[in-house]
């Protein structure tokens, strides 16, 4: 009876040793960054104007409990409009930053591409975030309908 009850506890114990095991890996897949949301269509007329194509944003969030350093990151489309973080872009551990598509005075919230034209497409596209060494983050694709999607 002794030895059944002792095979039993080694058992269990395996058992629950390989679920933790097998746990850890799909967490550590999960992005340190992600991307959240696309607001790809600005509201009112596609006039160029700095605050439609401002209205046009990515936003990344960071869903980590430490601080990720963006410095040579980069944000893409289809077409390959590339934005890269310049310097040591510092986002906090379950932070935000805004990337707009037009100019503005870049924080530690809000970035600003810079362009003087529409990078998302309203008609779909997709992001693509890249680490400093090239390797694929994340991404996000839409379809024609809607303003914003949620990713």
């Amino acid at each position: 009876m002794r030895r059944r009850l002792i095979g039993l506890a080694v058992t269990c114990a395996i058992t629950v040793g390989v679920s933790l095991s097998t746990a850890g890996p799909a967490q550590a897949a999960t992005p340190a960054v992600q991307i959240t949301k696309v607001y790809y269509n600005s509201p009112g007329t596609d006039n160029r104007s700095n605050s439609s194509l401002n209205a046009e944003y990515v936003k990344l969030t960071n869903r980590r409990s430490t601080a990720v350093n963006l410095k040579n990151w980069t944000l893409r489309d289809k077409s390959n409009h590339v934005y890269k973080f310049s310097g040591n872009v510092r986002l906090g551990a379950r932070a935000s930053v805004y990337v707009h598509t037009g100019r503005g005075g870049n924080t530690s919230t809000h970035r600003y591409w810079g362009s003087g034209a529409y990078v998302w497409n309203n008609t779909g596209d997709k992001a693509y975030l890249r680490n400093s060494a090239g390797t694929l983050i994340d991404s996000c694709s839409w379809g024609s309908k809607g303003s914003y999607t949620n990713c």
